[in-house]
């Protein structure tokens, strides 16, 4: 009798952690990855820069890296996003003086990892210029994230 309540306990266990909410499997850190714009009418080429999404309490705030030319840009791209569930929602926007541009960027979380797809509307002059961009970011292992530190022994 114990041996089958033990089986029972062992399998209820293992149905709750398999059937737990995705959106737990999406946790707090810095999600990296890259992002793949079209080409603009002033650039050579398709740009492919990194992005940085960090995730904190519900806080959603990323970077991205804005070159148009060899060098990156000063500024960076800045913004703001939701996380609800598994979906996740960017915007933002970068002002480099004459050009500028507002960003609008989506995905959803698997595992540890999302696809972003969105676009940038560009003013360059008095001109409006939309570009479609996607990419992708992903955390580390958990074995690399970083851990809450524990006093010392004996304090």
């Amino acid at each position: 009798m114990v041996r089958t309540n033990a089986l029972g306990m062992f399998a209820a266990a293992m149905v709750a952690l398999v059937s737990a909410p995705a959106s737990a499997q999406v946790r707090d850190a810095v999600y990296r990855g890259t992002l793949i714009c079209d080409k603009l009418p002033f650039i050579e080429h398709k740009m492919r820069e990194a992005i940085s999404v960090t995730i904190s309490r519900g806080a959603v705030r990323y970077s991205h890296i804005v070159r148009l030319r060899e060098t990156a840009e000063p500024v960076t791209e800045e913004g703001a996003g939701t996380l609800n569930g598994q979906n996740l929602s960017l915007q933002g926007s970068w002002n480099g003086g004459n050009r500028q541009y507002k960003a609008s960027y989506s995905g959803v979380f698997v595992r540890r990892s999302a696809k972003l797809k969105g676009a940038q509307t560009w003013i360059d002059g008095g001109r409006t210029i939309t570009r479609a961009c996607s990419g992708a970011i992903k955390r580390p292992l958990r074995a690399f994230l970083p851990r809450d530190k524990k006093p010392p022994a004996g304090q």
